[in-house]
């Protein structure tokens, strides 16, 4: 195990002391009184057992031992300046890290993100796609979008838009002996199942409330990410049910098409958020990002 440290103030106190060879300078250097700096000193000699100054008449003068020591500590705060300076640099660097859940990011922000370049092109983008909990204020993430039940605590949170779950098939499906016209025919088609979707957005709960409690809503394949169901349906493999917001740009292009009424929807709970540090929430390249993200999602849906 490591030594322990005498307190960094005693050192940062014995450092300056013995550079201008002054507890006055030093205190000005420090802006505290000399009073203090000849406190810490004295602290830090007695914790070591050891002199680190001769205290003349109208003189300061380093001991072998604060001689022997001086350079190294003054080294020691020159690296810890870089290091701070470091870190700021990266705080204030024009890379912008975005945790994002993988089905959100590949379906609904990335097809977006050149908008954003082309706004603030001076700004980086880095994407972590994750679902897993981040602390914004010790993880590497600037910002997360994170689907939930709102009431985040200890951060902003920015509400972008909820959603309503809703099936979605090929256009291919529509054709063919067992053609997909109403709801009553997805008894001879495949569901597809987004794995972590809660029980009131699940097939279950979608086929009861469109009366329909006798077709078996666990059949069919199962995926844990809403990315590949959505995929699965695109290769014609069933019809998957999913939040119409991620799909937009698939029906939009009628790559993906509502086989039913588009009233025949669940709304869900939960919704999309925007979530940062307050401390953070200001640095430019934040607020930026969130004015767009908040302009962009109110295009889908407005407020």
């Amino acid at each position: 195990m490591a030594k322990p440290l005498p307190p960094l103030n005693a050192l940062r106190a014995f450092e300056a002391a013995g550079r201008h060879l002054s507890f006055t300078k030093a205190a000005a250097e420090l802006n505290v009184t000399p009073a203090a700096i000849s406190h810490q000193v004295k602290a830090l000699e007695e914790l070591l057992g050891v002199p680190l100054f001769r205290r003349l008449t109208r003189a300061l003068r380093l001991t072998e031992a604060g001689q022997a020591a001086l350079p190294t500590i003054g080294q020691g705060f020159d690296r810890l300046a870089q290091g701070v300076e470091q870190m700021r640099a990266h705080a204030e660097s024009g890379v912008l890290t975005i945790s994002v859940s993988p089905s959100f990011g590949a379906m609904w922000l990335v097809p977006r993100l050149e908008h954003f370049r082309v706004l603030h092109p001076d700004i980086e983008i880095r994407l972590d796609g994750t679902d897993r909990l981040v602390d914004l204020a010790r993880d590497d993430a600037d910002v997360a979008v994170r689907y939930g039940a709102g009431g985040y605590t200890g951060v902003r949170s920015d509400f972008l838009f909820s959603q309503v779950n809703t099936p979605v098939c090929s256009p291919a499906l529509l054709g063919g002996a067992n053609r997909l016209a109403e709801p009553d025919d997805l008894r001879h088609h495949t569901l597809l199942h987004v794995d972590w979707k809660h029980t009131d957005a699940s097939w279950r709960m979608w086929l009861l409330a469109a009366g329909l409690p006798d077709i078996d809503p666990t059949r069919g394949p199962r995926f844990t990410m809403e990315s590949m169901a959505v995929q699965a349906a695109l290769d014609g493999h069933g019809v998957a049910l999913v939040g119409d917001i991620l799909v937009a740009d698939h029906l939009t292009a009628g790559r993906l098409i509502r086989p039913f009424d588009p009233g025949l929807t669940t709304p869900l709970n939960f919704a999309y958020y925007l979530l940062s540090t307050e401390e953070s929430a200001a640095r430019p390249k934040i607020a930026a990002f969130r004015d767009w993200l908040i302009a962009e999602a109110r295009t889908v849906r407005p407020a």
